[in-house]
């Protein structure tokens, strides 16, 4: 081989190589933005937050969490304190006091870091209504930092699929129904790739069907993701998320596993059939976790450490149960 000739051959060797590392960069990115790749093993770390309006409500009392990858309930009445949680580290307000890291990330200092890693869905959004659903979608993508046409095209195609949108693609964002509208939120808080994902009541005007789906998807990003899920659905958070939190009055009643939770009342919950004119004679009586109505009668759940008489009957517990009973301050 003469000189001239290895000089050609390395050239295109060189050519080959170039070529190669320039198609795996860019399948790695649209993998990348689709979700399908992206670091594990965050972790989002909450220390004493606390706020304070000006009306003297104190929404937030030195809550602390620790919440790894993965689906992460967030459980508590109204006015518990979960919007003012969740909208501190969406880095839409400012806390009195106190800290939260995303992995490496100062949630409180570097906000423009936190918005490129975050996806977060409010129970109420506003978009621009005459506006397609592909168009507004690809607008959310380049905002999120995807400037390449066809990767932002790829990846925009990939999630209106994945929520079910892609043949109302090119409708107007006005003319969706309410249970499409939510799907709509769901698809620009998931493009991106966040790696923390905040959502808010999240199957608010979805059927059973796109319920389901919707929380399948969710269950998969989780895999790989920090995702807040914040919900009145108790069995939402047995279902689906590894670990929880009960906030209520700005403060964290129980952080932990769900069935941990559920374990702790084994042996405590009694159940019993009455008259509807007979429940305020028993919640005087016995403390009642809950009634309810089945065929005409009270169906309650009794919460007693130690056996009832033998009307009552032992009854299974559920995080239901639980959540009342700690809301409650019943030890």
């Amino acid at each position: 081989m003469t000189l001239t000739q290895s000089r050609r051959q390395t050239i295109l060797i060189r050519q080959r190589i170039c070529k190669t590392y320039t198609r795996f960069k860019a399948v790695s990115r649209v993998l990348l933005w689709k979700g399908e790749w992206g670091p594990r093993g965050m972790e989002l770390r909450i220390e004493n937050l606390s706020k304070t309006y000006a009306n003297g409500v104190k929404a937030l009392d030195s809550v602390s969490l620790a919440i790894p990858a993965g689906m992460y309930g967030l459980l508590g009445p109204n006015g518990a304190g979960k919007s003012t949680l969740m909208r501190t580290l969406a880095t839409l307000q400012e806390p009195d006091s106190g800290s939260a890291r995303l992995g490496d990330i100062d949630v409180l200092g570097q906000k423009d870091k936190v918005r490129s890693q975050l996806g977060y869905l409010p129970q109420e959004f506003g978009v621009y209504p005459r506006t397609s659903a592909q168009d507004m979608l690809g607008y959310i993508a380049l905002l999120k930092g995807l400037t390449n046409a066809r990767e932002r095209k790829d990846a925009v195609e990939s999630m209106l699929k994945r929520c079910n949108l892609y043949d109302h693609r090119k409708k107007a964002l006005n003319s969706f129904s309410g249970g499409m509208r939510q799907r709509f939120g769901i698809a620009q808080a998931l493009i991106g790739n966040p790696q923390l994902l905040i959502v808010d009541e999240p199957t608010a005007g979805l059927d059973p069907g796109e319920r389901n789906r919707f929380y399948n998807l969710l269950a998969e990003v989780g895999e790989q993701v920090i995702v807040i899920l914040s919900t009145h659905i108790v069995e939402d958070v047995t279902d689906l998320c590894t670990k929880m939190a009960i906030i209520h009055k700005g403060q964290v009643l129980y952080q932990g596993h769900p069935q941990d939770a559920i374990a702790q009342l084994n042996g405590r919950i009694w159940q019993c059939s009455i008259a509807k004119s007979e429940l305020a004679e028993y919640e005087r009586c016995y403390q009642v976790v809950s009634a309810k109505l089945v065929g005409g009668r009270r169906r309650l759940h009794i919460y007693s450490a130690s056996p009832l008489l033998e009307s009552f009957a032992p009854s299974v517990p559920d995080l239901e149960d639980f959540f009342f009973v700690k809301l409650r301050s019943w030890n």
